[in-house]
């Protein structure tokens, strides 16, 4: 086979009516076949979009007629054809056909209908993935996702932040906890990296404003529809600034996002009948304390200095249905690294973002005080021996900081309207899924 007689002209979606007579090579998949005895109809798929290949029986050579006869769904195919003003045809034109290559045949029967007609529940999906992400509404999710990505790095690069990428393999816990993944690094133990935020804040002393979009990994035991156990996080981090400043970052970079998804994207959430408002800013500022006692309004009692169950965020989420950040978090309940406020210690400067109910982002001002840092990893039973290469840093001029991170797959469910985090990822992983 010469590669000339196969290599394509034109995507799907350059082929216009006005083309009406021109030849063209298309390549791509069969996506559906019907066959009405004299005329056979196919749709060939490739990474723009759709077109109609229409087979009169008795106007193709014997030769293209044969392979017509034999193509199956999902078999990839190379077609050179003319191209036919026809109103009756999806986007008014059609392609007659001249020859086909066949270029590889798919085994038969497939795990799942790739036209969707016939659902198939998510395990089936994520099994056979590759075939699943041939679907409109699928493919629409990640033009989405890229097109989040494409906005969060120009607004933060016009905004003087630089990219960086931190390890992923750690001698300890970046965070105190113990939700980490152990990995043997040669003769000894290492971990997967369950959030950058120890080296970007030792960042900030060299380049000020950083952000990093990285993977990050958590091994939690949840098994919702919005927990993964590796998952995209994006993160900043910003020298000479406070909670106050890192929140206004956010809020301008989410209202941005969504400008750019239902600018760029419009085509995409029509398929997934999903409309994307774009948010006002500033968001709405609530405290944890009048988040306690709205709930309490609500029937739901939480004492002070709890955290926030899932049930009560449920609830918030009708009482708000917006973004909104919640402040003034108590210091016990937020990371070792969060400051504390200098007027009322056992009120942090943390925050959280959320969308309804979901928490889209949790970030706040930065300890820089190194003896107030090392009291706080003792306060939360942490061994600040353990902390020894990521505390000289703050021998160096650590200045004032503030940061935040945001779930990305969060993020992607926001603006597409799927309601299982796995369908934001391309090959999810949770408890239970390690393959494919």
């Amino acid at each position: 086979m010469k590669t000339e007689n196969w290599k394509r002209t034109h995507y799907t979606m350059e082929i216009t009516p006005n083309m009406d007579g021109e030849e063209v090579v298309l390549t791509g998949w069969i996506k559906e076949i019907r066959d009405l005895g004299g005329i056979k109809f196919l749709i060939l798929r490739d990474k723009e979009g759709t077109l109609q290949i229409t087979v009169p029986k008795d106007e193709v050579d014997e030769h293209t007629l044969k392979h017509a006869e034999s193509l199956q769904r999902q078999d990839c195919v190379s077609i050179r054809g003319v191209v036919k003003r026809m109103d009756k045809a999806p986007r008014g034109v059609e392609i007659i056909p001249k020859n086909m290559i066949i270029l590889n045949m798919a085994k038969q029967p497939l795990p799942l209908d790739i036209t969707g007609k016939t659902p198939a529940d998510i395990d089936v999906r994520l099994d056979a993935r590759v075939l699943d992400l041939t679907r409109d509404e699928n493919r629409a999710v990640f033009q989405i996702r890229h097109a989040i990505l494409e906005a969060i790095r120009d607004f933060l690069s016009k905004n003087g932040f630089i990219e960086i990428h931190t390890p992923k393999i750690i001698a300890s816990a970046t965070e105190g906890g113990a939700n980490l993944f152990p990995v043997m690094y040669f003769e000894r133990e290492a971990f997967l990296a369950q959030s950058p935020q120890l080296y970007k804040e030792q960042l900030v002393i060299d380049f000020e404003k950083v952000y990093e979009i990285g993977p990050t990994f958590r091994a939690e035991k949840s098994h919702t529809r919005r927990h993964l156990t590796e998952f995209i996080s994006v993160d900043i981090e910003v020298a000479f600034a406070t909670a106050e400043d890192v929140m206004e970052i956010a809020e301008r970079l989410i209202q941005y996002i969504c400008k750019m998804v239902v600018e760029k994207r419009r085509g995409d959430l029509k398929t997934l009948k999903y409309k994307v408002e774009v948010p006002e800013v500033p968001f709405k500022r609530l405290t944890y304390d009048e988040v306690v006692n709205e709930l309490k309004d609500a029937g739901i009692k939480i004492s002070w200095g709890e955290d926030i169950p899932t049930i009560a965020y449920r609830t918030l989420g009708r009482l708000h249905p917006y973004f909104y950040f919640i402040i003034d978090w108590p210091t016990s309940i937020k990371p070792f690294y969060i400051k504390p406020r200098d007027d009322k210690p056992e009120i942090s400067e943390g925050f959280d973002l959320m969308w309804h109910w979901i928490e889209i982002a949790s970030g706040g001002t930065r300890i820089h005080d190194k003896d107030l840092l090392i009291k706080r990893l003792r306060e939360q039973n942490l061994n600040p021996e353990s902390f020894r290469f990521h505390l000289q840093a703050f021998d160096y001029g650590m200045p004032p900081h503030a940061g935040w991170a945001i779930g990305l797959e969060r993020l992607v469910m926001m603006l597409t309207g799927v309601r299982n985090i796995r369908e934001a990822v391309l090959f999810p992983r949770d408890r239970f899924r390690l393959t494919p």
